[in-house]
C-alpha cells in the first residue's frame, strides 16, 4: 500500500486481502498509530491502541497464527452505514490439519490519508468446513 492515498471504499477490501496474505507490514500500514482497535472472538474481547499489538499480538499472533494457513479469501463485501465503513470477509483456513471457514465483519473509519484510526471486528470463530474432504 505504501503512502499512497486510496479511496475509502477500497480500504475494507485491501484490509481483507492483506489479512488473507498474512502481510504483517501491510496490516500495520493500514492502521494509524495510535489506533482504537477492539474485537470480539468467541470467548474473548481484544482491545489495544497499538497497531503492532493488534497485528502481532492478535490478528497474526493468535487469530491466524504461524501454524495456520489461510488457503483462500472466499468472499469480500464492502459497504457503508452513513459515514462508517464496513467489510465482511470469509476465509478458508487450515489449522491442525483440518480446513475451517472463518468469517469476520468489521466496521471502521478512514482518515484523510486512507488509514484506519478506529475499527471494531466481530469473528465467527473457526467453523468446520462442511465442504472439505
Amino acid at each position: 500500500m505504501g503512502r499512497a492515498v486510496m479511496a475509502a471504499s477500497s480500504v475494507g477490501e485491501v484490509f481483507a486481502r492483506t489479512l488473507a496474505a498474512k502481510d504483517h507490514d501491510g496490516l500495520c500500514a493500514l492502521l494509524t498509530d495510535p489506533v482504537d482497535f477492539q474485537a470480539l472472538t468467541p470467548g474473548r474481547h481484544w482491545q489495544t491502541t497499538s497497531p503492532r499489538e493488534a497485528v502481532d499480538g492478535f490478528v497474526l499472533g493468535v487469530w491466524f497464527g504461524p501454524g495456520d494457513t489461510i488457503e483462500e479469501l472466499r468472499s469480500v463485501t464492502c459497504g457503508r452505514v452513513a459515514d462508517r465503513h464496513s467489510v465482511t470477509y470469509r476465509l478458508g483456513v487450515r489449522r491442525g490439519g483440518r480446513l475451517h471457514a472463518v468469517e469476520q465483519h468489521a466496521y471502521f473509519d478512514v482518515d484523510d490519508a486512507g488509514r484506519v484510526p478506529w475499527i471494531r471486528i466481530v469473528c465467527s470463530g473457526y467453523r468446520p468446513d462442511a465442504g472439505a474432504a
